[in-house]
């Protein structure tokens, strides 16, 4: 028998405000947002799992919390990072025992938006712009390559977290209009700075160059050498252009697009040994 939300509280006088101590467990717990995943109700279940503790100080009735507990296990899905900004924001309608039906349709409006923007920042901008500098560390034998990515993503991530947190739950509903006001700006500034970091990348750490020389007398010709007269880092750029062609009109998944360049690397170099030519430099 299904369990009828009803809509408001019973108990309709507002709970005191959360400690920092239970605002701070439910930044460690939406760490677990996408644990119980699924394509019914995507994030549900890590999204009750998260913000329970403040549920549970909130709603003394166990009627209420039983219903608030119901309302919060229906869908929800929405950048893992970001979460805490609409869990702020949820327990602060909560706490004022806000009517069920108003808690429902601003966690929906606030879970919308936070998609493109999380993207933006951390998928766009910040990850490859780390994970760049970190790969090249790297590739040249340093071991602090790996250890700069993992320090700094996860410092902005926790830094995101904690402050979206107790920022929302501070301003509650009012946060929602200082997001939406600014979204499509801020999504939009974000994925331009993105588009020139991964061509900075490109440029700076691609490393594909062909190995072909001509005999010419004493004099060989690099075809290599006369690439570079035309457009230095050409091969690279047309790569990227290829797979960004691939992905976006061909609707390719980042996984064929890695097996696209596996099979390139490894037939033409094997094609290479055959003919006794270096396709790559």
């Amino acid at each position: 028998m299904a369990y009828n939300i009803p809509d408001t509280y019973k108990n309709q006088t507002p709970a005191p405000q959360l400690d920092k101590g239970t605002l701070n467990k439910m930044v460690w717990r939406s760490l677990f947002l996408q644990a119980s995943f699924n394509f019914e109700r995507m994030q549900a279940a890590g999204w009750l799992y998260g913000i329970l503790p403040g549920l549970e100080k909130i709603h003394n009735d166990k009627d209420d919390l039983a219903a608030s507990m119901s309302h919060n296990l229906e869908f929800f899905n929405t950048h893992p990072f970001l979460v805490t900004f609409v869990m702020g924001i949820i327990l602060s309608l909560e706490q004022n025992k806000a009517d069920i039906a108003t808690i429902r349709a601003v966690r929906v409006a606030a879970m919308g938006p936070l998609g493109g923007i999380g993207d933006a920042l951390f998928w766009f901008t910040l990850v490859p712009i780390v994970a760049g500098i970190g790969s090249n560390m790297a590739l040249n034998g340093s071991l602090a390559g790996p250890i700069l990515f993992l320090v700094v993503f996860n410092v902005a991530q926790f830094a995101v977290r904690y402050g979206l947190m107790h920022w929302s739950y501070r301003l509650g509903t009012d946060a929602i209009g200082i997001l939406t006001a600014n979204a499509k700006e801020f999504t939009r500034a974000a994925s331009i700075l993105g588009v020139f970091v991964v061509g900075s990348l490109t440029s700076l750490y691609g490393g594909t160059k062909l190995g072909i020389e001509i005999e010419n007398g004493e004099a060989p010709i690099v075809l290599q050498t006369i690439l570079d007269g035309v457009l230095p880092k050409l091969i690279p750029l047309s790569i990227t252009l290829l797979l960004y062609w691939l992905l976006a009109k061909k609707k390719w998944t980042p996984i064929q697009c890695i097996a696209l360049l596996l099979v390139l690397g490894v037939g033409l170099s094997f094609l290479g040994h055959l003919l006794n030519i270096s396709f790559w430099g």
